[in-house]
């Protein structure tokens, strides 16, 4: 994504390179990531306007990453069984057949294995 519009443009690769981030460290979640972003640009921008110290709008913002991370962590569930990543694959896909081919997959190439999953041209799954 280039837009013409300098400022623009600046945003969208801010927001495309969160996205990018998230995808790679997560491979899930991007559409989250892009919102929140776009949130906190929308707000940050419009404290600056009303005469924040963009500096201590930054500090806060940090400070306020790392409470959440550390709440986040501390909720945080392993997931570990066939039948529990069955489960999540499951609500995640909306689809029982789902995931239990997730959960065959993820059993087959381990914890720290890659499952890519690629459009099929038959309706068979």
């Amino acid at each position: 994504i280039d837009l013409s519009a300098p400022f623009e443009n600046l945003g969208a690769q801010l927001v495309k390179s969160v996205a990018v981030k998230t995808n790679d460290i997560a491979g899930d979640g991007t559409t989250t990531a892009t919102l929140l972003a776009q949130a906190l640009i929308r707000q940050g921008l419009r404290n600056v306007a009303a005469g924040a110290n963009p500096i201590e709008l930054n500090k806060g913002i940090q400070a306020a990453t790392e409470k959440t991370v550390e709440l986040l962590k501390a909720r945080a569930t392993d997931v570990s069984s066939a039948k529990e990543i069955a489960n999540v694959a499951t609500v995640s896909s909306r689809d029982p057949e789902v995931g239990e081919l997730v959960a065959g997959a993820m059993e087959k190439v381990g914890k720290d294995g890659v499952v890519t999953v690629e459009e099929s041209q038959t309706i068979d799954t």
